[in-house]
This record gives structure tokens, C-alpha cells and sequence, in this order.
């Protein structure tokens, strides 16, 4: 009995002392929720200031609070992610700032795809037209910090540092290798010719088709990166396209020599530079305000609050049911849709896409709600970097489509992937199954122990051709085409937005910005406010809200770095149920 109660006392003294270690971390970790949101006040702005923008942090589509941003965990270093309507919004704040004098571009690195470079490059060139003055300086310039640059009255660079100006790149990773070591087949139905988003499970290079797209849609979207700098930098386009192809600029020298800087200069020397613009005395301090922290001052209240054009943001893949953070649910979205078709305020939508897409049958459901929301109000869809195959799919009832010119679209295909494990299970883990059926196919897609048989693989083929006849029937409809017009420019193949304009698959190239103007303008708007769906939740109800899984993905993060996009790869490989229509892989441009 003596050591009943022994252990009893030990049990319960561990209970306790187990909740005052939660109590105690939950302390702290709401203790410092609460001193990073006091933190993130804006800064005071003074008279002849500047607006210091220094992009190296994650840019995604809007702002969301992350509670994890602000934890100072030993041995971990976080990083923020900044909203590109915050950031639109700060530079053309700044453009009708008096107390704004100029920008300081302090540029290396820059964590967005061409698409949102884009906006903000045309955000800069816009902020220019107030007559105010850019100034950009870097230790090392990457491609896309120096389009960000091209844009500034003068780029300087560090006497040591150089100009990284050697053409665009893609490369695609691809998994059959892995797979195979795994002892996993993946087991590939699909339609298009060039819907290669099989490929990194079935191959170890890039089928001819896949190269002839990829060849064609970055040759366009490099053609309009060098167009760009060349308006901006008053240099030949063939002059900057031999100067790339040779690797000619390779020091800080040669960046001057062929004229991609204006001059060398320390960091000092950039500051001396900046107060004489200012007409500071050399003994005083700059006045700057970081984009991160600056609020703009807020503009009149006038607008009227019963004529609202409401931006709803699909961002991510696209999945059955509530989805999350970075995945567009069906469910959830419909039912932002929904929210926004009955509600009597809003006079015009703007459907904000940033997909690649992702299940088939998620998309129609998308769809359904878009084409019903057309019918009673008008929809303009605004793409950012990627809107293909599901991210087209749920574009297409719209009124209009905009692009940016470097948008990646299309990818009309469909495809389906049914992992068979067997030679994992058996030969490498020594599992084995056995199994009673009804029916000829009742363990049909309900395990991955086997391989499909001919009769299932013939099944699914044709479920994705249907799916796919449907999708061509969507597209047709909304762009006025005939499915045979749909089907010559689908098949799978992606585009650049430039592309996409030209071939009939968006109706205009122009921002975020441009899309809510025109949505106002269908609508017959001129004095409206806008609002945003779905609504961005506070840091606390974030932290509470599937905690978990933030918690592993954040650290996962910062344990594998920039390889934590592979095993993201991976995992969603052996992840994928159902037929999708996604785009052909996981595209990174450098």
C-alpha cells in the first residue's frame, strides 16, 4: 500500500509540475505576441525623410500575422514574410507623402517570383512620377533585385561587389530517382501533351515537349525582363542580351563599363550621398522609415460605405474542405463567395489568384461559385505569379482576366497519380497483405499495396478524359471560344501572361490595382471602399488555430533551409488522391 501511494504522489507531482512548465512557456510565449504587436506600432515619420525598402524577406500575397515571427528561440533565426499589398500600399503612400523625400532601395536578395516584381517595379516607376528621387545600392546585385533597381535614378554598387546579369534559368527537380529507392511506382493517367507534372515521378529529365514549353514561356518572360531594363537603363536590348549571354559583368568595373551602375561606392559614401539629397549636415542622422514599418497616412473617410468592391485572395494549392494558411479550400472559399454575393454592399469582386491548382473536383466546386457570383456582379480575376491548370480553371467564369506579363497560366490538362508501394512493403519493410473482396474492384483506389490492373488503369483514364472534356466546356464557355480552339491552346501547355494575352486566355496585363479599377468601372463605381475576404485572422486566434502544425512546419523550416521545398515536394507526391489539375511541376525561375 506504502508504494501505492508512492507512485500515486509521484504521478500527480509530475502532473503538476508538467502544468506549470506549460503555464509558464504559454507565458512567455504570449508575453512576447503581445510585446511584438506593441513593437509593430508604426514609426514616427518627420518632415525630409526616406523611405528605406529593403525586400529581403518572404513576400507573399497580403499580410498575415505570424506569432512565430516575433519568438526569440536560441538557436533558430525567423524570418518575416511582407505582404505585397502592404507593400504596393506603402510605396504609393509614400509617392503623396510630403514628409517622403525619396526611396533608398537596399537591395541583395529578393524573395518573389517575376509576377509580383512586377507590381512593385511598376509601383516604383509610378512613385517616380511624383518627381521624387529612387536611390539603390547593393553589396551584390541578384537578377531580381536588379530589376527591382533598374527602376531607381542611380544604382551604386560596392567597389568588391558586382551585378549578377546572365540570363533567366529553370530547372525542375525531379523524384523517379528517389522513388525508385523508395521502391515506390508512380502510376500515371493523364491528358495533354504537354501536362507534365507527371514527369519528376516517372522520369529523370524533361520529356521534348515539357523542354519546348518551358523554353517558350521563359524565353517570353525574359524577353519582357530585358525590354524592361532596357526603357529604364536607356541600353539596347541586344546590347544587355549580348552582355548576359557572354557573363561580361563580373566586377564591379565592368557593371559601369557596360552601363548597369552609375558608380562604386561604400556604404558611407551612400549615406553622404543621401544627405546631400536631403540637404542634411554631415553630422546628422538620416530621417528613414523602413516599408516594413511605415503606415501611411490614412486617406479620407469619405468614401462611401455602401458601394464596396471586395477583394477575395485563393492562394496556394486547391483541395477539398476547409483547406489552411497556404491551400485554397473549397469549402471555405465557396463560402467567402457566397458571403460576397449576398451581401448587398459589395457592387464589383476582384478575384485575387496565386495557385499552381491542385484537385480537379475542388476547382468545379471553386468554379460553381464564381460563375453564380458573375451573374449578379461583376468579376475581374487579377493573377499574381501563378495562376494554372485548377488556378485557371476557377478564373475562367469571370468577366475578365488580368495578367501580369510574367504571369505563369494555362496548363489545361488533367492528370491522376496512384502510388503503387508493393516493392516497399514487401521486399524492403517485409510487410505483406492479404485480403477478401465483394467485387472486382472493392479495394479499387482504397490501398497502394498493389499495382493497378489494366481494367482500373483503362477506368481511370477515362475519368480523366471526361474530367477534362469538362474543363475545356468551362474555358470555352467563359472566353467565348470553341472547345476544339481550347484544346489547341490547352493539351497542358503553360504560358506566360504575355502568351496567355496573345493567345486569348486573359483579356489584359495590368496589376491588382488596375483589376479593382476596372471592376469599379464595370460596376459604374466611382466613389467606393474596399474591403478584403477571407478575413486575416489576429496573431493570437493564428497561434491557437492549428497550432500544431504550424509549430512542426516552422521548424522544419529552419532545419532544412532552402531544401525544405524538396521534402514539401515529396511529401506531396505521396499525398496526392484523385484526379488534379495542377501545373506541370514545382517551377522555380533564377
Amino acid at each position: 500500500m506504502k508504494s501505492f501511494f508512492k507512485y500515486v504522489l509521484a504521478t500527480v507531482t509530475g502532473i503538476v509540475i508538467s502544468f506549470i512548465l506549460l503555464f509558464v512557456v504559454g507565458l512567455i510565449i504570449i508575453g512576447g505576441l503581445v510585446s511584438s504587436m506593441s513593437a509593430d506600432k508604426e514609426s514616427v515619420v518627420v518632415a525630409n525623410s526616406l523611405l528605406h525598402i529593403d525586400l529581403k524577406h518572404e513576400i507573399t500575397e497580403r499580410t498575415i500575422p505570424d506569432p512565430f515571427e516575433e519568438l526569440d528561440i536560441p538557436g533558430f533565426v525567423t524570418t518575416k514574410s511582407f505582404g505585397l499589398n502592404d507593400i504596393l500600399k506603402g510605396i504609393s503612400g509614400a509617392k503623396e507623402d510630403d514628409r517622403i523625400k525619396g526611396i533608398y532601395l537596399d537591395l541583395s536578395s529578393v524573395s518573389a517570383s517575376f509576377a509580383t516584381l512586377q507590381e512593385i517595379r511598376d509601383a516604383l516607376l509610378d512613385f517616380k512620377e511624383s518627381g521624387k528621387f529612387i536611390v539603390a545600392y547593393s553589396e551584390g546585385y541578384t537578377q531580381r533585385a536588379y530589376y527591382l533597381a533598374s527602376t531607381a535614378d542611380k544604382i551604386y554598387i560596392n567597389p568588391e561587389g558586382t551585378i549578377d546579369f546572365r540570363g533567366l534559368a529553370s530547372q525542375t527537380v525531379f523524384l523517379k530517382g528517389t522513388l525508385d529507392k523508395l521502391g515506390i511506382e508512380a502510376q500515371v493517367v493523364k491528358v495533354g501533351t504537354f501536362k507534365s507534372a507527371v514527369e519528376p515521378f516517372i522520369l529523370d529529365k524533361m520529356s521534348d515537349a515539357n523542354r519546348e514549353q518551358v523554353s517558350s514561356f521563359l524565353g517570353s518572360i525574359y524577353d519582357h525582363f530585358i525590354v524592361q531594363i532596357s526603357a529604364s537603363r536607356h541600353i539596347a536590348a541586344d546590347s544587355l542580351r549580348a552582355v548576359a549571354d557572354g557573363y561580361l559583368v563580373r566586377t564591379a568595373d565592368d557593371a559601369l563599363t557596360y552601363g548597369l551602375a552609375d558608380g562604386k561606392k561604400y556604404k558611407d559614401e551612400i549615406l553622404t550621398e543621401l544627405k546631400d539629397s536631403l540637404a542634411i549636415e554631415a553630422d546628422q542622422d538620416l530621417n528613414a522609415v523602413t516599408l516594413l514599418k511605415y503606415k501611411p497616412a490614412a486617406k479620407s473617410a469619405s468614401a462611401s460605405f455602401s458601394n464596396r468592391v471586395a477583394v477575395v485572395y485563393a492562394v496556394g494549392d486547391i483541395v477539398s474542405g476547409e483547406g489552411g494558411d497556404n491551400m485554397i479550400g473549397s469549402e471555405r472559399l465557396s463560402r467567402e463567395l457566397r458571403k460576397v454575393r449576398r451581401d448587398d454592399k459589395v457592387k464589383a469582386v476582384v478575384f485575387r489568384i496565386n495557385s499552381p491548382g491542385g484537385s480537379a473536383l475542388a476547382s468545379d466546386v471553386i468554379w460553381r461559385e464564381v460563375d453564380l457570383l458573375r451573374k449578379e456582379k461583376p468579376v475581374i480575376v487579377s493573377m499574381g505569379d501563378v495562376a494554372a491548370s485548377g488556378g485557371y480553371y476557377i478564373a475562367a467564369a469571370a468577366d475578365s482576366i488580368f495578367a501580369e506579363p510574367n504571369t505563369i497560366t494555362g496548363s489545361i490538362g488533367v492528370f491522376g497519380v496512384i502510388p503503387n508501394m508493393q516493392e516497399l512493403y514487401n521486399d524492403k519493410l517485409g510487410i505483406t497483405f492479404d485480403k477478401v473482396k465483394t467485387g472486382r474492384y472493392a479495394d479499387f483506389l482504397a490501398n497502394v499495396d498493389r499495382p493497378l490492373t489494366a481494367d482500373e488503369r483503362n477506368i481511370l483514364q477515362m475519368e480523366v478524359n471526361r474530367i477534362y472534356d469538362t474543363f475545356l466546356q468551362r474555358v470555352a464557355d467563359g472566353r467565348g471560344l470553341s472547345k476544339a480552339q481550347v484544346d489547341s491552346i490547352g493539351q497542358g501547355r503553360v504560358w506566360s501572361g504575355q502568351q496567355a494575352l496573345d493567345n486569348g486566355l486573359v483579356d489584359r496585363l495590368g496589376s491588382i490595382d488596375e483589376a479593382v479599377t476596372a471592376a469599379a468601372q464595370k460596376a459604374g463605381l466611382e466613389d467606393y471602399r474596399l474591403v478584403t475576404y477571407p478575413a486575416i485572422k489576429n496573431p493570437l486566434e493564428s497561434l491557437l488555430g492549428g497550432s500544431a502544425d504550424r509549430i512542426s512546419a516552422w521548424f522544419s523550416k529552419q532545419e532544412l533551409g532552402q531544401h525544405y521545398r524538396y521534402y514539401e515536394q515529396l511529401k506531396s507526391t505521396l499525398q496526392l488522391r484523385g484526379i488534379q489539375a495542377r501545373l506541370p511541376f514545382t517551377l522555380e525561375v533564377y
